[in-house]
């Protein structure tokens, strides 16, 4: 008997996570990515024969002591972390420059065993391709989910089509994002995700004067943050209570943070000055508008964005997926009752993801206030809070950052 056959729909973060946990559990994977090419990013090795690498974008992912675990259960834990810049203290800022808070990276190792690591997004894609087998990977692979499938024992496998190609497969794994077409075709009638009531825009750029500590900036409607990458690089970012589906004026994201952001503190003019125009990415932020009636139908199990989108606000979007993909694999042993297997990664898997939108939701709405009496007694809060509880804003990731991968049996 051969092995079972497991399809990735999307070569993100969450995807590729999926992969390198099936593959070391025993399955046979084919991740389908619908880019034409992966950029390649600074790790080496068998990525080059993967579809070019690791998918390049211009921005950072921070990851938790929860996703460094399941990291590590992947034996990837260390070579992660070796990718960041250390980071030892930050802060929490009014426009103004004035202080808020402190923001303690120990503090956060002491409550959940490690401080959160940032890196860039197109390096840590590039480790974990460089983790699977050569030709794993498929370039140019925009895929349609044909059939769900039967899990029962002897049932019909997942049908998926990428044009005129039809592949079948034990299990489909839709790691296909926000706006995925597999959540839409197992489930048709589930709400989409709903605009959360914010923008976001991201780049990386060099610092131009020398690297920076950390920082948070809350001003009315308006946040923006900064964190050193490796290398002197910064990656940089910036929330606005905005319309949904704007864009600046000739397309320039740039002028329109300098627009809204260009005269608050340093460094922050400096490093609107040193962006490229064309690598700032603009995003309206969306969120789940219902928990789903469940994580996987069929032989599809969704993961992600594809069935849990949140709000940057907790930093847990992509260590939710990555929870996602190390417990999907630990449940579907290659000779077990698939059915059952996926029936308990919707039990693990659900309810915590969605308590971490609803926490995350609860965050951004804060962010969005406008009006100054209301800017006023959040800052306020803010700075008492840090003086008199200076863990206090650590309880929002109780529950979340000490979470720990299930072990293997």
């Amino acid at each position: 008997m051969g092995r079972r056959t497991a399809l990735v729909i999307g070569g993100g973060i969450g995807g590729l996570t999926a992969a390198v946990a099936l593959d070391r559990r025993g399955w046979a994977v084919t991740v389908l990515e619908r880019a034409a090419v992966l950029e390649p990013g600074r790790a080496s090795g068998r990525e080059a024969k993967n579809g070019g690498g690791a998918r390049r974008s211009g921005a950072g992912i921070g990851l938790a002591a929860n996703a460094q675990r399941a990291l590590d259960a992947l034996g990837a834990g260390d070579a992660v972390r070796a990718l960041a810049a250390p980071q030892i203290s930050g802060a929490l800022c009014l426009p103004s420059g004035r202080r808020l808070a402190r923001m303690d990276t120990a503090a956060a190792a002491r409550r959940f065993g490690g401080p959160v690591v940032v890196v860039h997004r197109a390096e840590l894609s590039a480790l974990l391709a460089a983790r699977l087998p050569e030709g794993v990977i498929r370039t140019d692979a925009a895929a349609t989910l044909v059939d769900e499938g039967d899990p029962a024992p002897g049932g019909r496998p997942a049908r998926v089509r990428i044009r005129a190609e039809e592949l079948t497969a034990d299990l489909v794994v839709a790691a296909d994002g926000i706006h995925s077409a597999v959540r839409s075709a197992v489930f048709p009638g589930h709400p989409e995700p709903r605009y959360a009531g914010f923008t976001a825009w991201r780049f990386v750029v060099p610092a131009p004067d020398g690297p920076y500590p950390a920082h948070e900036t809350w001003g009315p409607g308006s946040l923006w943050g900064s964190i050193p990458l490796t290398d002197g690089r910064v990656y940089a970012y910036a929330t606005a209570a905005v319309p949904p589906g704007g864009r600046a004026a000739d397309g320039d994201e740039r002028a329109e943070l300098l627009r809204r952001f260009g005269d608050w503190h340093h460094p922050v003019p400096a490093l609107l000055a040193a962006a490229d125009p064309a690598a700032v990415l603009r995003n309206d932020v969306r969120t789940a508008a219902a928990p789903p009636p469940a994580f996987h139908r069929g032989r599809v199990a969704l993961l992600g964005d594809a069935v849990h989108p949140m709000t940057p606000n907790l930093g847990q979007g992509g260590c939710q997926a990555i929870e996602d993909a190390v417990v999907l694999a630990h449940e579907t042993a290659a000779d077990g009752d698939l059915g059952a297997a996926l029936t308990a990664y919707t039990r693990q898997r659900l309810p915590r993801a969605m308590e971490v939108v609803r926490r995350a939701e609860r965050i951004g709405r804060l962010t969005t206030w406008r009006s100054r009496p209301a800017c006023a007694l959040r800052a306020a809060g803010m700075a008492v809070t840090a003086r008199l509880a200076p863990d206090l804003a650590l309880r929002a990731l109780d529950g979340i950052a000490d979470w720990r991968p299930p072990t293997a049996t």
